[in-house]
């Protein structure tokens, strides 16, 4: 790697980052956790952060959907991080894993900074698409960062075939609505659209129910098309 010099003067090897993404269930922390867990076994010191909006599992610890854990820092933005830790446990760091990275909105400048200027090896895993198939927070932003970037799929869960989408159960549209398989499903293409279609015609139902008026009623009401 080429050295470089640091903020503070020091001299620095570059760093790099790697990039996981893919729909939900297909493997994205656990992908983390492998790697995360085979830098340290390789002798180079790590950590591991999430953001504090998702308390699903637990708050200090990065868990894959099947249990496995890893402890973390659970941080609101990734930018406190240094400061949080504290300069001279950052500078020992070689490694950096980022989990739900959607949910970071400094995800690309703390990238940025971390590998260019500080040397840091920079692993980040995140949802690449929301529920409606759109770039989902900053995780695309960063591929052009990236050293490499893995797309993983899951098994779609209605026909079993790769599934690169994520189906949104419920007619909630908020961006952020955290969950797990109560709320979302893998799909694939062909399950996507059939599921968006019925979502609106559910959601066309019961705005026509709402426009119903009592059976003991005169009111006249035009219909809706």
């Amino acid at each position: 790697m080429a050295a470089l010099t640091s903020i503070n003067g020091g001299r620095c090897e570059a760093g790099d980052v790697h990039v996981i993404i893919g729909p939900m269930f297909a493997g994205k922390t656990t992908d983390l956790l492998r790697r995360i867990k085979s830098e340290r076994s390789s002798g180079r010191n790590v950590a591991m952060i999430k953001s504090s909006k998702d308390t699903r599992y637990a708050n200090d610890s990065v868990v894959t959907h099947d249990g496995l854990k890893f402890p973390c820092w659970s941080m609101l933005d990734l930018t406190s991080f240094r400061q949080k830790l504290g300069d001279d446990e950052y500078h020992k760091l070689d490694v950096i894993g980022i989990d739900e990275a959607q949910f970071f909105e400094d995800l690309y400048e703390f990238c940025c900074k971390a590998a260019d200027h500080d040397g840091k090896t920079i692993i980040v895993a995140g949802l690449d698409g929301d529920y409606l198939r759109r770039s989902f927070g900053s995780v695309l932003d960063v591929i052009p960062l990236a050293e490499t970037v893995t797309k993983l799929s899951a098994r779609c869960e209605l026909c079993g075939k790769r599934a690169f989408f994520t189906l949104r159960k419920t007619e909630e549209t908020q961006t952020e609505l955290i969950g797990g398989s109560d709320l979302y499903m893998p799909v694939c293409r062909q399950h996507y659209v059939s599921g968006q279609a019925g979502l609106f015609e559910s959601t066309r139902k019961n705005a026509l129910e709402s426009f119903k008026v009592p059976t003991d009623s005169h009111t006249e009401v035009a219909p809706v098309m």
